[in-house]
């Protein structure tokens, strides 16, 4: 993993230079997910899952490993534990780099974003209840010319973002915040997602 340790610096500083904003969210529900940077000797890579096509609520969509808090828990702390219950990634084996802003959803749910670091080479065994697959996303994708669009549509002023990867697209609230991700940790610009739309198709 050395030649990625000016990497994970990287990512460090920018994410120290960060204040994330936080948001009200009287009526909404906490969540927590968990943006995994995984070095290589090539290429660093995030994971991404697929979600359970039978789950009741965005089957077969693509997420971020994460979940409701549980009550008395932190944002680090859930996020933490359904890592560990959705690909089976124990606490121990990530290095906590930083926060991002909580991004309230059209379904009712405010998400904040935990970005870890692997430690060691991720040996991941998903929940078959929740999870359909693993990828492993290069952080290059993000850096493309066509990887960030933002879309209108008749329902909503605020632009639609869709992140396109690999011949794939992820919308939001999970483009919102890989986008934040790579504009802040990775680029250290100051940008905010919190306007950022989502499809009608996820607002329930």
């Amino acid at each position: 993993m050395k030649h990625n340790d000016g990497l994970k610096d990287r990512l460090t500083q920018n994410l120290q230079r960060f204040s994330p904003n936080a948001h009200a969210g009287e009526d909404l529900k906490r969540a927590a997910v968990t943006i995994v940077v995984a070095p290589d000797d090539d290429k660093a890579t995030f994971l991404l899952t697929r979600r359970a096509p039978r789950l009741s609520s965005h089957g077969g969509q693509w997420a971020l490993p994460g979940g409701r808090l549980d009550a008395g828990e932190t944002v680090i702390d859930a996020a933490l534990r359904e890592l560990e219950e959705e690909v089976g990634i124990a606490p121990q084996d990530t290095d906590l780099l930083g926060i991002l802003d909580e991004y309230p959803t059209r379904s009712g749910y405010l998400i904040a974003p935990v970005i870890l670091w692997a430690t060691k080479p991720l040996v991941t065994k998903l929940n078959p209840s929740e999870v359909a697959s693993i990828h492993y996303i290069p952080l290059a994708e993000l850096d493309r010319p066509d990887s960030v669009e933002f879309l209108s549509i008749p329902e909503s002023a605020r632009p639609v973002i869709r992140i396109n990867f690999l011949d794939n697209n992820v919308h939001a609230p999970t483009a919102a915040l890989i986008h934040q991700f790579h504009e802040v940790a990775i680029h250290g610009r100051q940008t905010r997602v919190s306007h950022l739309e989502q499809p009608v198709w996820a607002w329930k």
